[in-house]
């Protein structure tokens, strides 16, 4: 591992044990950079440790393959910048730090576009500066990433608009471009080149998840992220690292890897649907990896896959009561409030786990979810089922980096505050659980519309599926069959789903804050958390707008009434999925999922600063390092805690101090 970096503040040695437990470590501007623990590491065999360290491996090698697909010239970006923190000698101190500043932003967000609002943002200091730290950086032997017969003047040309120019590639991912406009030409990921959305009404994709497509000389091509294929010495390393990790993992988990090697290498649909089937499959293993072209929500379509990967090992503590869910959730399908032709009437393969994540990268990290259900590809989830993760070390680390602040500013009463303060934590994880668990792996398709859910919707798709499952978590919260199967306490069940209800209803209103220009919402998230209140602000009469002091509330007035809505909104929801109402599901998510205030937003994002509550959180992962015994191969693996996210992000790009 890497010491301190000549130039650059705060990137000293990893701490093994902290004894204080730092949380938050910085903000960058509205940015919270938090360490994530894992706590039962150490308490893992051997064996399972050098899984973790083969399989954590083969994340971060494909780490590069997500900065391209975000935007084409995100690895060019990061380089140069990376080349100016660690060749600093000579470079004037502001613009240093400057340029620190920016690579931390960038870094979080995998690229110069917002991870949650998908808009760009700017390096904040003259271009003339920037170009002389570049060629300060450039005579003290950095290597830049020119093109071949490019000089360092082209480069700087090249990429000055992308460091500088706000409207030159304004938005990675544009859903709702403007009329006349189209999602794809106007959006700025690396998922197509020269493509618009007619060109793929009669093209039918060879390789819809792992390829970016270009038309060439009028013809569209697919370019395939396999070996031999796009991006093929990265893959190959994953390969490796994947290879490097069978010997380790359990016989269900090793024909899972198996699988996913043999898609890595083939880039076939029915390869990567043989590899979903194997990784459902496997439900007892105490370690898992999810590494591959998975969610959708880069591409405007909602087709093409970015890559990601995490690794995780079953925290078992926690894991009783998810587990529960998954064993009845047939019983959640039968008392969905939806039409019983859209229930399964046979619930197979759903399994879940809390886990602990060890490391995340590409589409998963720093950026993290706090919980997953997978695999997408719905024809395999009504066939073989799903497996369903919450991440217990992740929401755990959010909750203890929030200001204690938050709650009293956004909340109506001290009682609203009050609760949040003391069941924040439990109902989150709950809503969470049955979110990923019983809402994503239920409901069916009707057959008669002949094609996917997500082919009929394309573009809104995304918002609505998150829209159904939060539904589903919203509506099963205050149900007594989850204090019957011992989930959750009865005597305070009441009390943990109002504070849910309010939470979720002050999260459509603070979420805000992460769009500070522009006046609709682009993350399928954010959208389906405003839909839901919106609506039910608009046909129920269990959530109000309120203003006291000159601020604005969103307040849960009526707990019945909200269950009730939701169970109504829950009903449709299912419906446009089920059908494939296209024109339902346009109409739904443009009324009440994207438009929203811009006085109200700078309202939010004032009273935000006033308490210090950060837009967006990014983590710095554990570091793990192999232990070699005598005969060469690995005894152990020891756990650290870098404690800060330059350190961590120059070493993940492979940059050591001179």
């Amino acid at each position: 591992m890497a010491g301190a970096h000549p130039g650059v503040p705060g990137t000293g040695a990893a701490v093994s044990v902290p004894g204080d437990r730092p949380y938050l470590l910085e903000r960058v501007d509205d940015a919270a950079v938090v360490q994530l623990y894992a706590d039962g590491f150490n308490e893992l065999a051997p064996r399972e440790k050098t899984l973790i360290y083969h399989l954590s491996r083969a994340a971060l090698a494909g780490r590069d393959i997500y900065y391209d697909q975000r935007y084409a010239p995100g690895l060019d970006m990061r380089r140069v910048i990376e080349a100016v923190l660690t060749h600093a000698e000579t470079v004037a101190p502001d613009t240093l730090a400057r340029v620190h500043h920016y690579a931390k932003l960038f870094w979080l967000n995998s690229g110069p576009h917002n991870g949650q609002t998908a808009r760009k943002f700017l390096l904040r200091c003259e271009p003339e500066a920037f170009e002389a730290a570049v060629r300060a950086a450039a005579n003290d032997g950095a290597r830049l990433p020119m093109r071949p017969g490019e000089t360092l003047d082209g480069l700087l040309a090249r990429l000055a608009p992308c460091f500088f120019d706000p409207e030159f590639d304004a938005s990675i991912t544009s859903k709702t471009p403007g009329e006349g406009r189209d999602i794809l030409t106007m959006s700025a990921n690396n998922l197509y080149d020269g493509v618009c959305l007619a060109d793929l009404d009669t093209f039918r994709e060879r390789y819809p998840l792992n390829s970016r497509l270009v038309k060439r000389e009028g013809r569209l091509v697919e370019e395939v992220y396999r070996v031999g294929g796009m991006y093929s010495a990265d893959i190959e390393e994953i390969v490796s690292h994947l290879e490097a990790a069978v010997p380790c993992a359990t016989t269900a988990m090793a024909e899972a890897l198996g699988a996913l090697i043999t898609f890595y290498r083939t880039g076939e649909a029915a390869d990567r649907e043989a590899y979903d089937i194997a990784w459902v499959r496997d439900r007892d293993s105490p370690v898992d990896t999810i590494n591959g072209f998975v969610e959708v929500y880069l591409d405007a379509r909602g087709g093409k896959g970015a890559w990601g990967s995490m690794v995780f090992y079953v925290n078992h503590a926690k894991t009783d009561g998810i587990r529960a869910l998954a064993r009845h959730a047939q019983w959640f399908e039968d008392h969905m409030p939806w039409d019983p032709k859209y229930r399964k009437a046979d619930v197979t393969g759903v399994s879940a786990s809390a886990v602990d994540a060890v490391v995340e990268s590409g589409d998963a990290g720093p950026l993290t979810p706090v919980g997953v259900n997978l695999p997408n590809d719905e024809r395999i989830r009504e066939r073989h089922g799903s497996k369903s993760i919450s991440l217990v070390n992740v929401m755990e680390a959010y909750e203890r980096s929030l200001p204690a602040s938050y709650w009293a500013e956004f909340s109506w009463t001290r009682e609203e505050a009050e609760r949040a303060a003391k069941w924040s934590g439990e109902a989150s994880a709950l809503a969470t659980s049955l979110h990923e668990v019983v809402g994503h792996g239920s409901g069916q398709v009707d057959p008669a519309l002949g094609t996917s859910a997500s082919a009929a919707l394309r573009e809104y798709y995304s918002t609505i599926e998150e829209t159904r499952a939060d539904l589903v978590a919203l509506y099963f919260v205050p149900h007594p069959k989850l204090a019957e199967l011992g989930i959750v306490e009865a005597e305070h069940q009441a009390e943990i789903a109002c504070a849910e209800y309010e939470a979720f209803t002050r999260n459509a209103l603070v979420q805000l804050r992460r769009v500070r220009e522009g006046t609709h919402l682009e993350e399928d998230h954010m959208r389906n958390r405003q839909l839901i209140v919106r609506w039910l602000m608009k046909h129920t009469h269990a959530v109000q707008e309120r203003w006291r002091d000159g601020k604005t509330f969103y307040v849960v007035t009526d707990v019945h009434g909200f269950h009730e809505g939701a169970g109504r909104l829950l009903a449709e929801v299912q419906r446009i999925k089920s059908q494939g109402d296209f024109a339902a599901a346009r109409a739904l998510v443009d009324a009440y999922g994207t438009h929203f205030d811009p006085a109200l937003r700078d309202e939010i994002v004032a009273r935000v600063q006033r308490v210090d509550l950060p837009s967006y959180t990014g983590f710095v992962m554990p570091g793990l390092e192999p232990v070699h015994g005598p005969d060469g191969g690995i005894a152990n693996v020891r756990l650290s805690y870098p404690l800060d996210l330059t350190r961590q992000m120059l070493d993940y790009a492979g940059r050591s101090p001179r």
